[in-house]
């Protein structure tokens, strides 16, 4: 069947995203819910079985296989509401026709349904009718749901270290895996050999010989060579990758994976260039690895996505990348931050993002996984953790323990952000004859680690007015450089306008997403070069004059892209030939440094 949209919400936070489905899929619209926190989906599912009248029964820490069991009640709760609501609307009587209208509203003008259904208003005048004869064609959007791979830290219980199956990454398959939908598990953050091969112990994510997949693995990733490989390699275990998901390395939101100064233009070109060699090389795989294990072969090549997001802010762009790389969807995350019908951002940090500028948003140290984050200037967990510091009491209590990844000076991990680690880092700190500037310097690279496992999930229990004694009020929130250019509280129809050109809510200074992806990617070279230029060696000087000959041709390619096509983006085109030109003398600058270093 055709695809209801051209556009999903990407997971965004730990709860940012936690129930978007339960608003938005009824329309229509795929979303992703984070399964990092299982204590937040517990205290939304009990939540949610209180306001429907739903027998709930509590999954306590003491349950064997707690986290597990609780991410399966909580998506099987999801599964059943959000397709009671669907049928609701499917079921509208004439009286009743306001969510059928925002049905149809936000649909894009191309969609077939939209279309039919104004092609009958014509020629019947009963609305019953034109909806009976239409209403079965409709589709649901997809209850996704993502595993960042790296989150997978061991579990213990009486001390006891328990089996690898209840790591963390481990327990939240497990829970996907046992719920009852049928949609998509995203994995992210980089490949994970181990937790792909549990993906294995389930049948849901093999495919029947028609085709069909229950639960298909979506990967997300930075470039093409890396999907091949995990394609290939998922195929020898006879799972298929039915999705690849491109996003921005640098110009998106939440954790920032930079690549070696790829950029996504050529990275979305190449994907679109070798899709079919994708598709048959690895399919192949996929065969004989299912005939090896006597499993049901299916009877044709099965179907292949490719997406992509980060940064994305006009319908111009959505368009563009839609038409021209093939894409089969493209992912609005940040925006979406200004969508209260879509997500759960509290009132204090919407108005914060509302207003937010381009100075408010940076590419911060604050993540204990030592990857950079991004962040927002002002925002209330950020706040909270100063006052500590003020206080000579730096560090979170870290009441959910979900990024310890630490054992500089325990047996076991404990996290960076923490109390326990930052009083012995810095008493470590304090012993090092070091100069006055250097201790400064080093202080507050331990102390700026943030708790932002518990962070990103307080604003969904703030919105629904529950419980924070554990979690405390403060919120981290991650949007991308994007969220500087919509400073408007949307509904979920503007939003939807905004998308398929038929309104804006952007500002008109806004570069393309393009030339932005570029500059923070230089700014990030210039930042590195910096960092390292009284000690560097001859791998680090490597990896730099690689980094800016890919940024070069990227300029290069982006250059002769934008020289093809005359009329795309004819009222950028001007400034974004400029830019291209400026970004080549600056690298060709960064280029001379590097050699001189």
């Amino acid at each position: 069947m055709i695809k209801t949209h051209s556009f999903h919400i990407p997971v965004m936070g730990i709860g940012f995203t936690v129930n978007t489905p339960l608003k938005v899929s009824q329309y229509g619209i795929d979303s992703v819910i984070s399964l990092v926190d299982d204590m937040l989906l517990e205290k939304l599912r009990k939540m949610y079985c209180e306001k429907f009248e739903i027998f709930y029964k509590e999954i306590t820490e003491k349950t064997e296989d707690f986290r597990s069991k609780r991410i399966t009640s909580y998506l099987n709760l999801m599964n059943n509401l959000t397709k009671s609501k669907f049928e609701e609307l499917k079921n509208t009587t004439k009286e009743k026709t306001n969510e059928v209208k925002k049905y149809l509203n936000m649909l894009p003008d191309s969609s077939t349904i939209k279309q039919e259904f104004n092609s009958l208003k014509t020629k019947y005048y009963s609305f019953g009718k034109v909806w009976n004869r239409i209403k079965d064609n409709l589709l649901q959007g997809s209850i996704d749901v993502n595993i960042m791979t790296k989150l997978d830290k061991a579990n213990f219980r009486n001390g006891k270290k328990l089996p690898i199956e209840f790591n963390d990454a481990h327990a939240a398959l497990r829970g996907y895996a046992k719920s009852d939908l049928s949609s998509s598990i995203i994995l992210s953050a980089g490949m994970s050999p181990r937790l792909y091969s549990y993906l294995e112990q389930f049948e849901d994510f093999y495919p029947d010989k028609t085709g069909y997949i229950k639960k298909k693995i979506v990967l997300k990733v930075s470039d093409y060579r890396s999907a091949f490989i995990q394609g290939k390699f998922m195929a020898k275990k006879g799972l298929w990758i039915s999705e690849y998901r491109i996003e921005s390395g640098l110009n998106c939101g939440g954790h920032a994976f930079a690549t070696n100064g790829y950029l996504l233009g050529p990275i979305l070109a190449a994907f679109r260039d070798n899709r079919k060699t994708l598709i048959k090389t690895v399919h192949k795989i996929l065969i004989d690895a299912l005939s090896h294990k006597k499993r049901s072969l299916p009877n044709t090549e099965l179907p292949l996505k490719i997406t992509a997001q980060g940064g994305v802010g006009t319908a111009d762009e959505h368009k563009f990348l839609i038409e021209h790389y093939k894409l089969d969807s493209v992912g609005w995350g940040t925006p979406f931050l200004l969508v209260p019908e879509a997500t759960e951002v509290d009132k204090q940090t919407i108005k914060q993002l509302k207003d937010s500028k381009e100075e408010d948003l940076y590419l911060s140290n604050i993540s204990p996984l030592g990857v950079p984050f991004n962040n927002m200037k002002g925002n209330s967990k950020d706040v909270s953790k100063l006052s500590f510091i003020k206080k000579g009491r730096p560090g979170s209590t870290c009441p959910k323990k979900y990024l310890v990844s630490n054992k500089e000076f325990t047996e076991k991990d404990i996290c960076t952000a923490s109390r326990r680690y930052q009083r012995l880092k810095l008493k470590e700190l304090d012993n090092e004859n070091i100069s006055p500037d250097e201790y400064k310097n080093k202080y507050e690279k331990i102390v700026d680690k943030s708790c932002i496992c518990v962070g990103l999930g307080t604003s969904a229990l703030l919105v629904n007015n529950l419980d924070t004694k554990v979690e405390g009020t403060g919120v981290s929130v991650c949007p991308g450089p994007n969220m500087a250019y919509f400073s408007k509280i949307m509904s979920l129809k503007e939003i939807t306008d905004h998308i398929y050109n038929r309104s804006m809510f952007v500002n008109t200074d806004r570069p393309n997403m393009f030339i932005k992806e570029l500059k923070i990617y230089i700014n990030f070279l210039k930042d590195r070069i910096e960092e390292k230029k009284v000690a560097l060696t001859g791998r680090q000087k490597k990896y730099f004059i690689t980094f800016g000959s890919n940024l070069n041709e990227g300029v290069n390619y982006y250059q002769n892209l934008f020289s093809d096509f005359k009329d795309v983006f004819k009222d950028k085109k001007t400034g974004i030939i400029n830019s291209l030109n400026d970004c080549k003398k600056t690298l060709k600058q960064l280029n001379i440094k590097i050699e001189n270093l």
